[in-house]
């Protein structure tokens, strides 16, 4: 009834941490994306306070990722009916795939197309072949509803915090090298 009021409220960056949208709501529309999922033990919490101490310390104030995961397709913009289909094709076409081992040890900074926001993350180092066995599955699926299809060499992380705006410069002058050997 009252869309302009509603469009405000859903685009204004300060409701959000200071995300801004990628692109514009629309009722009806599912922004989505294809993820595994990372459930953390308490140790690694801890060391990952740790280090966004040591972030902070260093001048680069970081808010923690609310959930962890490790993405296998881009942010993509799903219509209500496509939603079942779309999740069909998925199951079909990840069904064959087995499970395997895969493990991140390296903390990189990321920063997403945009550059409205910049990432510390955690790269993967064993595990990437089926990773991209993965996401070709995943890419079938994005291509048959002509959606866009993940990154042709892809940076496998998990995301463990942000902060707005571009700030790799500032992440990459010796803050990323001291929590690295931290």
């Amino acid at each position: 009834m009252f869309p302009d009021e509603e469009d405000a409220e859903t685009e204004d960056s300060s409701l959000h941490g200071g995300r801004i949208r990628s692109f514009k709501h629309e009722r009806g529309n599912w922004a989505s994306y294809v993820y595994l999922p990372y459930h953390p033990e308490e140790e690694f919490m801890d060391l990952l306070q740790d280090l966004l101490s040591f972030a902070s310390a260093h001048g680069a104030v970081l808010t923690l990722q609310e959930e962890f995961h490790l993405s296998l397709s881009l942010t993509v913009v799903l219509r209500h009916h496509w939603i079942l289909p779309f999740t069909q094709s998925l199951k079909a076409g990840l069904m064959h795939c087995k499970s395997f081992l895969c493990t991140a040890g390296r903390l990189r900074v990321y920063c997403n197309a945009e550059r409205t926001r910049t990432f510390l993350g955690m790269e993967v180092c064993a595990g990437h072949v089926q990773l991209m066995d993965l996401v070709h599955e995943v890419d079938k699926t994005m291509t048959e509803f002509h959606l866009d299809t993940f990154y042709k060499d892809p940076s496998f992380h998990v995301s463990l915090a942000w902060c707005a705006g571009d700030q790799t410069g500032q992440m990459k002058e010796g803050c990323i090298q001291g929590m690295q050997v931290h």
